[in-house]
């Protein structure tokens, strides 16, 4: 059965189960959070250990590729997996994304050079995609609004946990065994998480006639990808005049002019652009994506100081990241539990946008003689900015949506925070390897500078290096670091405004099998 919305024919509203017991959302949701444990542990592991595996492959110039590969394929897939799970059904799509997380982690602990590694992670990335948008799908449902704050809180709880232990764990393996087994550590631990969801999650089969847009994916992939291509190779690469950044750009607005034409054209489209009629909706779609610009900005370059700057030991950067996950977890858990109590949730946006942009400009004015005490006060800032904002702008964008967009509105935000951190991540990336050879270069001259910049440095070798090039190293990387963080902090005042755009709306505690009206455009 069909009905029209927006002249384009649609499927109806299907019929839900009856509302779930508190047990048996429990028990979905211990399959939930081991895989969210799974996708998030990955990047939080592999951060400490960056900077050993791009000093023992060679290119620390090319650091940002690591994490940027990534956060690209998963951006790319993320509406994909979306779409699989609402026409095909979620356990099934979301136990597939499992198995090629594991098939790309145990790729990348294989790698034998910087560009193996980084093709690996892109597979690892297709995979995560599916996790992170399968998993709050799911929740939206399974839970009405009203009450979705107490669980998000609890997958919210997953996340600093995997931002404590990540770093831990990753620090401690690369100290011990080595940086391979920062992603072979995800086997044993995805095949857990697949045993559990076979046996605990039960969700309502909506039988849909399956249809991929992937005419819409495909113009997607190349957008991002020439987007985030051009803030990577921009100024480092080519230069910003060159024709391949102006091809880029040029390639980039067609395809997303291109997409936004086919998009209006499908019957089942991969983002759905009737969503961006809620004000509510778009603005918190903002939020997600200068969040992740935030968070994978600061898990990238924190290390990177830490353990070059600082002398840090891998397992011990892992402990100094504990008070921006620590303030994190505090508020996350907290701004889930005063949401489902008292239904606001606007206060908390604005005070967490406000929050992390002056995180973000405290951590940029760290220097050599930034002591850890400090440093640490710095990253409490962040991370409880970030906290107030991680879950909640997620329960904005599923109270936006009718019960048939749940997974296409998770995934839309999802994407928009991967898409963040992956133009967060090349662009600052990109910011950081020019202050570092520019610094380099003027302190060391341009032969001497480019081969320390480019060589195969990692930070164990540092302290054997003669201390005027240890120290000039040292310098580079901090103001690498400062306009990293400054520039992330320019951007983040964008987060203080989308805050202030969205409204005030009950959230719904009916259950959400019962048709809901989407929020009307804003006049």
């Amino acid at each position: 059965m069909t009905e029209v919305v927006g002249g384009r024919h649609r499927k109806a509203e299907p019929t839900y189960d009856t509302p779930r017991t508190p047990r048996e959302i429990y028990t979905v949701m211990s399959g939930l959070m081991i895989a969210m444990l799974l996708a998030m542990l990955d990047n939080m592991i592999v951060g400490t250990a960056m900077p050993t595996i791009v000093g023992e492959l060679g290119g620390l110039a090319h650091l940002s590729w690591v994490v940027t590969a990534y956060a690209l394929a998963t951006a790319v897939a993320t509406p994909i997996w979306a779409k699989l799970g609402d026409l095909w059904g979620r356990k099934g799509v979301f136990m597939a994304s499992i198995v090629v997380f594991l098939i790309g982690s145990a790729m990348s602990g294989l790698a034998q050079n910087m560009g193996e590694l980084i093709g690996f992670r892109a597979i690892q990335g297709v995979g995560a995609g599916g996790l992170m948008v399968g998993a709050m799908a799911i929740i939206g449902d399974l839970v009405p609004p009203r009450d979705r704050g107490r669980y998000q809180g609890l997958m919210a709880a997953v996340m600093p946990i995997a931002f404590v232990g990540g770093p831990l764990l990753g620090g401690f393996l690369t100290d011990n065994l080595s940086w391979r087994w920062a992603f072979y550590i995800n086997i044993p631990l995805g095949i857990l998480a697949l045993v559990v969801i076979w046996f605990t999650m039960k969700l309502p089969v909506t039988k849909r006639e399956a249809r991929i847009d992937w005419r819409g994916a495909g113009l997607l992939a190349v957008a991002i990808s020439s987007l985030t291509l051009l803030t990577s190779w921009g100024g480092t690469e080519y230069a910003w005049g060159s024709w391949q950044i102006v091809g880029l750009g040029v390639l980039a607005v067609v395809a997303t002019v291109v997409f936004i034409w086919a998009e209006r054209r499908v019957d089942e489209p991969i983002l759905p652009l009737d969503l961006f009629r809620s004000r509510n909706f778009t603005a918190a779609v903002v939020l997600t994506f200068l969040t992740g610009f935030a968070m994978f900005g600061a898990v990238t370059f924190l290390p990177q100081y830490q353990q070059i700057v600082q002398g840090a030991s891998a397992t011990d950067s892992g402990l100094l990241l504990l008070p921006l996950m620590g303030g994190m977890l505090v508020t996350s858990l907290l701004g889930g539990q005063l949401v489902t109590r008292t239904g606001h949730y606007r206060s908390l946006l604005i005070i967490g946008s406000f929050v992390m942009a002056g995180g973000l400009f405290l951590l940029s004015t760290m220097g050599l003689a930034t002591t850890q005490l400090t440093s640490s006060l710095f990253m409490i800032v962040l991370g409880v900015g970030m906290g107030f904002l991680m879950q909640t702008t997620m329960l904005v964008v599923q109270n936006s949506v009718e019960r048939r967009d749940m997974g296409a509105a998770s995934g839309a935000a999802t994407l928009f925070r991967t898409i963040g951190g992956s133009l967060g991540v090349s662009l600052l990336g990109t910011l950081y390897a020019t202050h570092l050879q520019s610094s380099l270069t003027d302190q060391l001259g341009a032969a001497a500078g480019g081969q320390v910049a480019g060589g195969q440095l990692t930070p164990a070798m540092l302290a054997q290096l003669p201390a005027p090039i240890r120290e000039a190293f040292q310098t580079a990387v901090t103001g690498g670091v400062q306009s990293a963080f400054l520039w992330a902090a320019v951007v983040a005042l964008a987060a203080i405004v989308a805050a202030f755009v969205i409204r005030q709306v009950a959230l719904r505690s009916a259950a959400d099998g019962v048709k809901e009206v989407v929020e009307p455009v804003a006049v």
